[in-house]
């Protein structure tokens, strides 16, 4: 079997490229370990960059997002008792984010990719890379008990943190940078309206809270809580008395509370390689960085990646600039040490750590006090949250 590229992981980002790749007539293959159910199965973020949004469209699944995304001007930060207001589209003249779950994005992207008749493999959980600085690389796996060569020209590894890409480069070659949070995020997920127009960043000496939503009828709500949580400690009514103590009076006297759909707790924690790229294989997403869910950059991140290896791909096929494949990794960790820098910002400004003191306590306030009553400051937070442009391939 032959194929240019070949894509490992069926999540958004894997999706996202394939159906990229295919509109414009470049050959894919993706394989994926997990079986459509499990990959839909993912509770993950649901705010999307103005960047993200434009991709999806390009690539010409977002009608659905269209229709039933969220498109949102701002958000609220909540301390010291206050709320408040970064109006995204007024301090970045005009972008804005859309609040779509990423359990949409995923269905509508497999809904693109099986309507355009492309091949993916799912339940393929032995995966191998070879010859990945040879002139021809492959892969090998087990389909319908018989072993599948797929020869490629280049692999996109799209397979996650723990996918087998990574790990398929040779020790030593990467430099790896990780910061492990001490504390995790508890989120429900509750067919309740949410407590807000918009989503809003609490801190609170109890800890860090997160009012989100998935539809004007499904809310996704955090509440920080330590790394060695269980989520099976925390009943409902456990989890809704905590959040509303870490909101504003105001703000918890409105929120309706209801039977969990969801639960469950999320480690926090800075992860990046460099490079990204070894050879013929591309990594993408969180195969090679991770962010902490505080700034929204997760899943944004992964689709920037997305957008520099089409391009350069792109460039490739159709004009024959091979020399721009060196430049991949170089130009998507441009974006991505900026992404790391605002979201432990962001983690750093709304948490409570272990270690925090008075002065700490203060410190963090004050520098909070500092953003949001400053124009320069809350137009750096909003061009962080909807997202630094993508840089262009040239």
């Amino acid at each position: 079997m032959k194929t240019q590229v070949a894509i490992i992981g069926a999540g958004p980002s894997g999706l996202l490229l394939g159906q990229l790749l295919h509109n414009a007539g470049i050959d894919n293959v993706i394989v994926e370990r997990q079986s459509p159910e499990y990959v839909l199965g993912r509770i993950r973020a649901g705010v999307l960059e103005q960047g993200m949004v434009d991709l999806l469209r390009e690539a010409g699944a977002s009608q659905r997002m269209d229709q039933e995304g969220l498109v949102h001007d701002g958000f609220e930060l909540a301390f010291n008792g206050r709320c408040e207001r970064i109006d995204l589209k007024e301090l970045t003249g005009g972008k804005t984010v859309m609040v779509y779950g990423q359990t949409e994005v995923t269905r509508d992207l497999m809904e693109a990719r099986q309507a355009s008749g492309a091949t993916t493999f799912y339940s393929v959980p032995d995966v191998q890379l070879h010859e990945l600085k040879g002139e021809k690389p492959y892969l090998t796996f087990t389909l319908n008990g018989e072993t599948v060569r797929l020869d490629c020209d280049h692999i996109a590894g799209c397979d996650g943190f723990h996918g087998v890409a990574r790990k398929s480069i040779p020790q030593g070659v990467l430099t790896e940078f990780e910061r492990v949070y001490p504390f995790g995020w508890l989120g429900v997920l509750a067919d309740t309206p949410p407590v807000n127009e918009e989503l809003i960043y609490a801190n609170h000496q109890r800890g860090f809270a997160l009012c989100s939503m998935r539809s004007p009828t499904r809310t996704r709500y955090y509440v920080q809580v330590g790394a060695e949580e269980k989520v099976e400690d925390w009943s409902d009514q456990r989890f809704w008395d905590e959040l509303k103590s870490r909101l504003p009076a105001e703000t918890a006297e409105r929120l309706i509370t209801g039977p969990s759909i969801e639960k469950s707790v999320a480690p926090l924690r800075s992860y990046v390689v460099e490079p990204m790229q070894y050879g013929h294989l591309f990594l993408v997403g969180d195969a090679a960085h991770i962010v902490p869910p505080t700034g929204a950059k997760g899943l944004n991140l992964a689709a920037s990646d997305v957008s520099t290896l089409y391009r350069i791909l792109l460039n490739v096929y159709c004009e024959g600039r091979h020399e721009l494949l060196e430049r991949y990794s170089q130009v998507c960790l441009r974006r991505i040490w900026k992404a790391e820098r605002f979201s432990w910002w962001m983690t750093s400004m709304l948490h409570r750590f272990p270690d925090t003191d008075a002065f700490s306590r203060r410190i963090q306030q004050t520098e909070l006090d500092y953003f949001v009553s400053s124009e320069a400051g809350r137009k750096t937070i909003a061009e962080n949250y909807v997202g630094l442009p993508y840089e262009p391939i040239e």
